[in-house]
């Protein structure tokens, strides 16, 4: 009798290698959500605060945000990040920023240390909703609005919609144009299916983070661990993973394009030249669309060039403000 195992044998061992592996797996990238309280000592301290505000129906949304700077400015500077990305992606805008301006930075719904809306509803409108109700809760008559990405597609569409309120306008990479993008981080490829959207629920592999995060810089070798670090953590925030998919589901790229010739403000157009997600292409056309528009490119900044280099950036938001 040969003493060569049977092929059921053989079968068993590799089915019961295969648990292993996926118990393992299970193990190393399980990411259950994480309470708001576990994370604000880390990504909230002063002069972070966070407000109750009250939106249609009756619903309350606690928002997280940060007011900077000095309050004798009638005229402060808000400014509003992209998907998946919190209020700490302007803070080296603000550090320079708020020496002689009043900055307010915030979470939108969905992300950061904000959280999941009440309403489940993402929409570019919804946004445009909650802003109006969070400047007027915090007394904000006039500002200068800026945004990354799609804080920047809200930003000009609120802009389009409450020219009164708006002085000028600042887009960085920002989103709202129907253009193809050259890559997707792989953090927002995920099919539309009811499994993977659970799995995407209960893990998140970390190294899955780090790529996303270095497929929107231009150089990759800028992200650290600590950038990281705040990606992931912020993702985990209890109600996050499920407002992002539904976000990316609700997006609808394009559709309020023609409010762009309504916006009256001066506006600042920046852009990273190595941006794949939206290429530059968009800011030219951002450019011809909106009135009173000046444009410049960083070419060797990403998706994010506030973020991947706050000093050269900023600084043509300071010569922009100090225009005539």
């Amino acid at each position: 009798m040969s003493d060569r195992p049977t092929f059921g044998a053989r079968l068993m061992k590799l089915l019961g290698f295969a648990v292993l592996a996926t118990a393992l797996l299970a193990m190393a990238f399980r990411a259950p959500d994480r309470p708001l309280e576990s994370l604000i000592a880390r990504w909230a301290p002063p002069p972070s605060d966070f407000i109750e505000l009250k939106l249609p129906g009756g619903q309350v949304q606690l928002v997280h945000f940060r007011d900077q700077g000095p309050r004798s400015d009638t005229t402060p500077i808000v400014l509003l990040h992209g998907t998946a990305a919190s209020l700490h992606t302007w803070e080296g805008w603000v550090k320079s920023l708020s020496a002689t301006r009043r900055v307010i930075t915030l979470d939108l719904p969905g992300f950061g240390l904000t959280g999941p809306s009440p309403l489940g509803d993402y929409s570019d409108d919804a946004y445009g909703s909650f802003l109006w109700s969070f400047f007027q809760q915090l007394q904000i008559s006039r500002m200068v609005l800026g945004g990354n990405s799609m804080g920047g597609g809200l930003a000009w569409q609120y802009a389009a919609r409450h020219p009164e309120q708006v002085a000028a306008l600042v887009l960085v990479d920002a989103a709202g144009l129907d253009l193809p993008s050259a890559a997707v981080p792989a953090g927002f490829r995920l099919p539309d299916s009811r499994l993977l959207h659970w799995l995407a629920g209960v893990f998140l592999p970390r190294p899955l983070v780090d790529r996303s995060v270095r497929e929107v810089y231009g150089d990759p070798s800028r992200v650290d661990a600590a950038l990281v670090d705040r990606y992931f953590e912020l993702t985990l925030r209890e109600g996050n993973r499920e407002a992002l998919t539904q976000r990316l589901a609700q997006r609808t790229p394009g559709r309020n394009v023609g409010l762009l010739s309504r916006i009256q403000a001066p506006t600042l157009i920046l852009w990273g030249g190595q941006d794949r997600l939206i290429p530059p292409v968009a800011a030219t056309r951002l450019h011809e669309a909106i009135a009173h528009s000046t444009v410049q490119v960083f070419p060797g900044l990403g998706h994010v060039p506030q973020e991947e280099d706050p000093a050269s950036t900023v600084q043509a938001v300071h010569t922009f403000l100090h225009s005539p």
